[in-house]
């Protein structure tokens, strides 16, 4: 039986990837649904790219745009940068597209050109790097920014009363639009979690795997968690972004 999966942030961990799809044991009928965040952080971001495209030659792949994916695209396309993305990863994907070819940052940038700023599927549930702010949804949203940068949709979530009932005059309208949100963006490392966190209908997949923390997996219908060792030990060398 064919599974939808959903994934967390990756930030160029790309040896707790592929040790996260072992795990898996993934089938080509399983559809796969990336958050975000492919890029900087470990040193394999240009490869993880590259294993995601071919990746999506054997799966059905659905790929959403991250802040850092925005950053790098714009770096890789018009060598545009700033200090505080070379501090926070940046830099790290420099380094990694050194020994890239044309070609193969073409590849790339076309890669990042065609990904999603956000996904809803048949079962009316979305899929969003980030958040939204539009009380309407987020074919209204204003800015596409706010697609893989906004934090408020999970500090919202996070500030909410439990068991309040959908139908409350208090539940928050941006929430009442779906059956269920799945994000990134925000690592639940920061509020003392490892695994994807559930709170009110939404679903952060982001478990930190830039810092301490691994890359998770999750199975939208049976909320079956998968995960990969904590990325760092996967790369003893390495600081990523701590």
């Amino acid at each position: 039986m064919s599974r939808k999966l959903v994934f967390g942030d990756l930030h160029g961990g790309l040896k707790g990837l592929v040790q996260l799809l072992e795990r898996i044991d993934l089938s080509p009928s399983d559809q796969l649904i990336f958050l975000g965040d492919y890029v900087d952080g470990w040193s394999d971001s240009a490869n993880t790219v590259t294993y995601l495209i071919q990746l999506a030659k054997q799966n059905s792949c659905i790929f959403i745009r991250g802040n850092h994916d925005d950053l790098a695209h714009k770096w890789l396309e018009t060598g545009e940068m700033n200090q505080k993305w070379l501090e926070h990863g940046g830099q790290s994907s420099i380094d990694a597209y050194r020994n890239f070819t044309k070609d193969q940052k073409q590849e790339h940038i076309d890669f990042f050109r065609e990904m999603f700023n956000f996904y809803k599927d048949d079962q009316d549930r979305l899929y969003v790097h980030a958040g939204f702010t539009n009380l309407q949804g987020p074919d209204y949203e204003y800015h596409d920014t706010g697609f893989y940068w906004d934090r408020t949709l999970w500090e919202m979530a996070l500030s909410m009363k439990e068991g309040l009932a959908t139908d409350d005059q208090f539940y928050p309208k941006r929430l009442q639009h779906f059956k269920e949100i799945f994000i990134g963006h925000t690592p639940v490392t920061r509020i003392g979690e490892s695994k994807p966190v559930n709170k009110a209908n939404i679903w952060n997949v982001d478990t930190g795997a830039a810092f301490k923390g691994s890359i998770s997996a999750l199975d939208v219908n049976s909320k079956e968690v998968y995960q990969s060792d904590p990325v760092h030990t996967l790369y003893p060398d390495e600081q990523g972004r701590n």
